[in-house]
């Protein structure tokens, strides 16, 4: 299954470059909420979202949410009487997603449509390139396209799996733990076979006994093929013996012993027409036909009574048949039958079943012996895995913390923990426990991120974190939502910067209220709500350069900025070229 675990490792294996396609390239909105129609083409790069609370910024947010496989809260449409449709193009080609498309059975396509259509009575339906799927699919592959970042939500950085292919990226494991985990597999499936055969054993262990005495019943039976027929015809022929006897003396009687036998009387008229044929001569062929009609009947006595003589009434031969046929009928019942050829093949399922049960054993040992091996090429792998992961560490502590640093987190700290576990904890990733733990401030000893990390702090190292990867490997589209609360000054230029890094090697967009970290934008998109008649709607656009120089000018100074702020808008969109 494409699972959470899946997918990080299906991301992180693909092949490290600077990607050429940008994942979301395009986002249309429908119906949705104060969005009446909106048409969103987003660069490869970093995209600024920009707008005065309560503007639409986190109803886009919602939408893509809606998008990304969330169930829907509640009816929320512009116009009460439409369906609300959003529908996402993703750029896919260099993000390894084949896989997943394969085994849902989707076509692929390099650029990728997902769409969601909710109608006014609540219904919901899902579509990947036109193909209707369900909310789970829609999810996992959602979860390999876009990663939606607040200060409130919670990260992957806390899974311990992500924190693990993490440290493998960053040690270049890529070759190394695609090998332990085709070993492990391996194992896998032999430790479980083992342990099915052994079940097996068990219970065929129990039945031996059971299959052994009905094989012996069945064999003692000497059953032959036909037998059963052939014996149910001769019984009848037995049992009617007398009746068949009474037939043939009857026959013979009227033949050939009564007075008026039929015999008798063909001779007296075969003399007769003999005489007539004397004196006329025509009679003569009638006469020869007499004769032989008296020569075919004396046959048919003769055969009559070689039958009859034959016919005998044999008791027990009777009993014998009897017996054979009710230990065949008890057979049969028994074992839910209609014939000995049934019978014969249920006796070679037996047969079959008690030299299987002979050979588990043989089965199993070898079966164990070769997870003996396996287990210790796992180990080995392992230990090379470890040893590679306790190399890279302290660089990874280095370049995180100079990070936070850039970030306006002097004294925060990652320190990467990694445990070697027992030999009988093998995992998908070895037989290590790796956890991040995090420290903000002096004095204050490094623990599990999500206790001690507020959710700036959480925002500032997944952005610290997200960049250092992505110089390895390609991320799916990060969209930050507001992580610069509680930022300013030349923090916030810094954290700006490193979003525009970011943003070399996967597509960033960020909803921000900093000048400093706008002007880093590629792109720069401005949301705004446009009251027409009785109703309010969010728009979007894209600024235009001078557009782009008056919105950073009112975040720095307010709704009408002075030539000051205009020359600083200026001076920070400069810094951006």
């Amino acid at each position: 299954m494409w699972g959470k675990d899946r997918t990080f490792k299906e991301l992180f294996k693909v092949v490290t470059q600077i990607h050429k396609d940008h994942m979301l390239s395009r986002l249309i909105i429908r119906n949705y909420a104060l969005i009446e129609n909106l048409n969103i083409s987003f660069s490869e790069r970093l995209n600024i979202l920009t707008g005065e609370t309560g503007a639409g910024k986190s109803i886009i947010l919602g939408a893509l949410s809606l998008l990304l496989g969330q169930r829907a809260e509640g009816k929320s449409f512009f116009n009460q009487e439409k369906k609300c449709v959003i529908e996402g193009r993703f750029s896919i080609a260099n993000y390894g997603l084949d896989r997943f498309f394969e085994e849902k059975d989707l076509d692929y396509e390099a650029e990728t449509v997902l769409r969601r259509e909710i109608t006014p009575d609540g219904k919901s339906r899902a579509f990947i390139n036109d193909t209707p799927v369900n909310l789970a699919t829609l999810r996992e592959l959602g979860s390999a396209l876009i990663d939606i970042h607040s200060q409130h939500a919670t990260m992957e950085i806390n899974d311990e799996n992500f924190q693990t292919l993490m440290v493998d990226t960053l040690a270049a494991n890529d070759i190394l733990l695609q090998k332990y985990q085709e070993n492990f597999r391996k194992y896998r499936n032999t430790v479980a076979r083992i342990r099915r055969l052994e079940e097996e054993n068990l219970q065929a262990k129990n039945d031996y006994d059971y299959y052994q005495f009905q094989f012996s019943e069945l064999e003692l039976a000497s059953l032959q093929q036909g037998e059963q027929e052939q014996m149910e015809l001769e019984l009848e022929q037995l049992s009617h013996a007398e009746e068949i006897k009474r037939a043939f003396l009857g026959a013979l009687s009227l033949i050939q012993d009564s007075e008026s036998n039929a015999l008798q009387s063909l001779k007296e008229s075969l003399s007769y027409v003999q005489a007539a044929a004397r004196y006329l001569p025509s009679v003569s062929p009638i006469a020869s036909r007499l004769e032989s009609v008296l020569i075919e009947l004396k046959d048919l006595s003769a055969e009559l009574e070689t039958i009859e003589q034959r016919t005998n009434i044999n008791e027990q031969r009777s009993a014998d048949l009897n017996e054979r046929l009710t230990l065949i009928y008890n057979l049969e019942n028994k074992h839910r039958v209609g014939s000995v050829e049934d019978l014969l093949v249920i006796q070679q399922q037996l047969s079959d079943k008690l030299n299987s049960i002979s050979t588990i054993d043989e089965e199993l040992l070898t079966l164990k012996e070769e997870a003996v091996v396996l287990k210790a090429e796992l180990i080995t792998l392992s230990d090379t895995l470890s040893a590679s992961r306790n190399a890279v560490i302290p660089d990874i502590e280095e370049k995180v913390k100079a990070l936070l640093t850039e970030v306006g987190m002097p004294n925060a700290q990652l320190k990467i923990e990694n445990v070697l576990l027992d030999e009988d904890m093998l995992n998908n990733f070895g037989r290590n426990k790796i956890q991040f733990l995090f420290s903000a401030n002096k004095g204050q000893l490094p623990a599990p991120m999500n206790k001690v990390a507020s959710g700036g702090e959480l925002s500032r190292l997944m952005l610290s974190v997200k960049s250092l990867i992505s110089q390895h490997i390609a991320l799916p589209t990060i969209i930050f939502d507001e992580i610069d609360t509680g930022i300013s000054g030349e923090v916030a230029l810094k954290v700006g910067r490193i979003m525009e890094r970011l943003s070399q090697g996967m597509q960033v967009i960020s909803i921000t209220h900093l000048p400093q970290i706008a002007s880093r934008g590629e792109n720069h998109y401005f949301v705004y709500k446009d009251e027409q008649g009785d109703k309010t709607q969010s728009n979007i656009v894209k600024l235009s350069e001078e557009e782009r120089i008056q919105e950073i000018a009112k975040m720095l100074s307010g709704q009408n900025p002075g030539e000051s702020a205009l020359k600083n808008a200026r001076e920070l969109l400069d810094i951006g070229n």
